[in-house]
């Protein structure tokens, strides 16, 4: 297994939505948001099966989402998180004046991760904010 480097982007997704009423901190949100969605190449290219945890890292950061086949597409190249903590993870904070931070063309390595799991969103955000232990 090896690591592959993608451009990811991230954007609001209806199960997010939906999710997201239910609570953030409940394991449906964490299933519409702690994942990526990854073209079928790209799988192949980084040696592992649909359904495995991945760790994503950029320059701002690392996080374990679940990889799955993307639902738009073809798009090899280009990888998706769902808008929330696990996106924010990887993702500038910067806004440009906007008050919303940039969620396109993020460049990151992708990595097989199938030891490590998707973080709950509070232990997630205890993490990101206060460094407590993963």
């Amino acid at each position: 297994m090896s690591a592959i480097s993608i451009n990811l982007i991230s954007g609001r997704t209806i199960q997010q939505g939906v999710a997201m009423e239910g609570g953030k901190e409940k394991d449906k949100y964490r299933k519409a948001c702690g994942i990526i969605e990854m073209d079928n190449e790209d799988f192949k290219k980084l040696g592992v099966m649909k359904n495995t945890n991945v760790e994503v890292t950029s320059a701002y950061g690392s996080v374990v989402v679940k990889a799955i086949e993307a639902t738009q597409g073809p798009h090899p190249g280009v990888a998706f998180i769902p808008m929330g903590p696990w996106a924010n993870t990887v993702v500038s904070d910067e806004t440009y004046s906007t008050g919303m931070p940039t969620f396109k063309g993020t460049p990151v390595t992708i990595e097989p991760a199938p030891d490590k799991q998707v973080l709950p969103t509070i232990k997630l955000m205890r993490y990101n904010c206060w460094g407590e232990e993963q």
